[in-house]
């Protein structure tokens, strides 16, 4: 058993959603390689940091990213296998950009309870704000506005 630890770059843009790591953002592996009979069983954990804009509001964010997985480079044989041992050399890249790329979220947001943008205005909306716009009155239903059910006429 090796354990390494390691930062590199991002060496391209990951993700294509909302949120993405950027081109160059530091990416620190720690990395436990085991021998063991199929070949070699890789676990790592990745820090690294993803920026885009919320889902809700559309406000820069920028947060920091944790990931953790295990793959098993086999030795070359018969059997196809996703990864594989190359010259007593295993190559990360692949199985780090898809657990990182996995695990951004679908729809990111700035905070837990944003409360996105005004249908109307299209401004951001604070929890202070009071949006009590009345949606506009469809004209066939205007002789109903003032009903009201003691009305007796």
């Amino acid at each position: 058993m090796r354990e390494h630890s390691f930062e590199v770059s991002a060496p391209a843009k990951w993700g294509e959603g909302l949120v993405s790591v950027a081109e160059g953002e530091p990416v620190a592996v720690e990395v436990r390689l085991e021998s063991v009979h199929e070949g070699i069983l890789v676990t790592a954990e990745i820090d690294s940091r993803y920026t885009g804009v919320c889902g809700r509001c559309l406000r820069d964010i920028a947060e920091p990213l944790q990931v953790e997985f295990q793959e098993l480079f086999a030795y070359p044989g018969e059997e196809a296998t996703d990864f594989e041992v190359q010259d007593d050399h295993v190559d990360l890249e692949t199985p780090v950009r898809d657990a990182i790329v996995l695990s951004l979220p679908f729809q990111p947001v700035c905070q837990p309870d944003c409360p996105g943008l005004d249908p109307v205005t299209g401004e951001r909306l604070t929890a202070n704000t009071v949006s009590e716009q009345r949606e506009p009155l469809d004209p066939r239903w205007a002789a109903l506005q003032d009903y009201t059910p003691d009305h007796d006429d």
